[in-house]
């Protein structure tokens, strides 16, 4: 059994993860961390108290981490003391902590990844595919939509999709567009625009559920690593 520890676990992702642990039995919920200052801090989820102490991860196996890259880089500085495995779902992070994620993957496992959506990873996989067959005769855009409370934009997706068409096609990506509006799980949409066509390629969520079921298999996949840096591509035998 995966002993987990949750991260941000009273936030919109932390929640669902949280949720959807309890009802796996291949996981056993050990830790759950909030901010301090936070009023869950010392309730309890099931039989599990909510810390604001990074120490409580001690002896766990898979800490899922979806908060600010501040706290972030506190938690893998944690998980580095008590050699817990990490996955990486935050967005908004700079070269210096993705940096620092690199090189803390020399010594534990960890999966970082600007979505964890089995569905958006196959359309990482669809645009690698499209951009290499039309290189620089299409022109590419991205336009991607979330709720309102999302601080960071364009979103790491819009941001991942953007370097993959750039590496297959060898042409920049001018143009992304990011909506903020209502409460938009997340919209993604390519569009390579071509002299006789234009090929469109769209992920639409319906559910924060796609992003928090791929952080869960993203932990298992671990389990077995000693260390390395992995994406969703390899959890998902993708790449």
């Amino acid at each position: 059994m995966i002993k987990l520890a949750v991260s941000g676990c009273k936030g919109r992702m932390g929640q669902r993860i949280t949720e959807l642990a309890l009802l796996d039995n291949e996981f056993a919920l050990s830790a759950l961390l909030e901010a301090e200052g936070n009023s869950s801090v010392g309730q309890k989820v099931g039989y599990v108290k909510i810390n604001s102490d990074y120490d409580c991860i001690r002896g766990c196996d898979v800490l899922i981490e979806f908060t600010t890259p501040e706290a972030t880089m506190e938690n893998l500085d944690a998980c580095l003391e008590h050699q817990v495995k990490m996955v990486i779902g935050t967005t908004g992070l700079d070269d210096k902590q993705r940096m620092k994620i690199i090189e803390a993957a020399q010594k534990i496992p960890i999966v970082y990844s600007s979505n964890m959506s089995v569905g958006v990873n196959i359309l990482f996989k669809l645009v690698e595919i499209a951009s290499q067959k039309t290189k620089n005769v299409y022109k590419p855009s991205i336009t991607e939509a979330h709720h309102v409370h999302k601080k960071d934009a364009p979103s790491g997706t819009a941001k991942t999709l953007a370097q993959i068409i750039e590496e297959a096609s060898k042409q920049k990506v001018a143009d992304i567009k990011s909506i903020r509006e209502g409460e938009i799980v997340g919209d993604h949409t390519v569009v390579l625009d071509g002299p006789e066509d234009i090929i469109t390629v769209t992920h639409h969520a319906k559910s924060r559920d796609i992003f928090a079921k791929g952080a869960l298999v993203a932990a298992k996949f671990l389990i077995n690593k000693k260390n390395g840096l992995f994406n969703m591509q390899d959890v998902l035998g993708l790449k």
